[in-house]
């Protein structure tokens, strides 16, 4: 697996270190395409990304790739169908490390199978690549994939919050609705008839965050980090709210709590450049 250090720069701070790669399948966008300000979803051709993916194989693997894919349609059996599905995303996620068509397959067979914990993984890996993701239009065609099946799931499960946050969260970072306040009206309806939902709150502070509302962020980020010590994320953004805010005190805070969390001496190193910049 690749191990990329995601730097997200609003003000050069860095917000979380993951464990996290779809691998470079998005094939190059034609000089005479455009995307709208908000993304458009329709711009993406899985079949493309696919195809990008593969040219990335070895011989032996695309005719490996391509005899799974050949079962599939001739598999009339959903059981049959289900079955190479899954062949196919474990193929891309330990042979290939290619995990966007992983995740695509495993989608593909949880819907055969109506899984809700199936389903509720790749719900939530496409909604974490929805966040981390900088292109407009593929973070759209993302966020459509995690509304199905969000949405699917929450067919199996009607109580879930958890569920009702991610699909809420799809609207609001995905650009899949005019109208964003769609899922913040989602996300917020959970957290305020139930306000200890940290993943309510941490959502609603990130998308605070993402609209330069830092007072609200901080408000949100604030109950998350508290509760939750070891949520990196949530706490290292609370740290970049308060030095948007000028609260340099806080920051510096929030950033040698979260420098405790880390073991990786260049992620320290930066934080630490960051908390002397603030001391000045």
């Amino acid at each position: 697996m690749k191990k990329q250090q995601l730097i997200l720069v609003g003000s050069g701070v860095i917000l979380l270190c993951l464990l996290y790669f779809f691998g470079n399948t998005v094939p190059p966008k034609s000089k005479k395409a455009t995307v709208t300000a908000n993304g458009d979803s329709s711009s993406i051709d899985f079949n493309k990304i696919l195809a990008a993916s593969k040219s990335k194989l070895t011989p032996s693997q695309q005719e490996q790739v391509s005899r799974l894919e050949a079962a599939v349609v001739r598999g009339d059996v959903k059981e049959q169908q289900i079955r190479i599905f899954r062949q196919l995303s474990a193929f891309w996620k330990d042979s290939a490390h290619s995990l966007l068509p992983y995740v695509y397959y495993a989608a593909e067979a949880a819907k055969l199978e109506n899984s809700q914990k199936n389903l509720t993984f790749a719900a939530q890996f496409y909604l974490e690549g929805v966040r981390r993701q900088g292109d407009p239009a593929f973070r759209s065609w993302m966020a459509t994939q995690a509304k199905e099946l969000f949405e699917r799931t929450l067919q199996l499960d009607p109580g879930n919050d958890s569920l009702k946050v991610g699909l809420g969260s799809c609207y609001l970072f995905g650009n899949i609705s005019a109208n964003p306040m769609e899922g913040i009206r989602m996300i917020r309806e959970v957290a305020d008839r139930d306000p200890k939902n940290m993943y309510a709150q941490f959502m609603l502070g990130t998308g605070a965050m993402v609209s330069g509302q830092f007072d609200k962020a901080i408000e949100r980020l604030l109950k998350v980090a508290e509760q939750e010590p070891d949520n990196l994320e949530a706490v290292l953004m609370l740290a970049d709210a308060y030095e948007q805010k000028k609260d340099n005190a806080n920051a510096i805070k929030w950033y040698e709590a979260g420098k405790k969390k880390f073991n990786d001496p260049e992620i320290i190193k930066d934080i630490d450049q960051r908390i002397n910049a603030l001391k000045k």
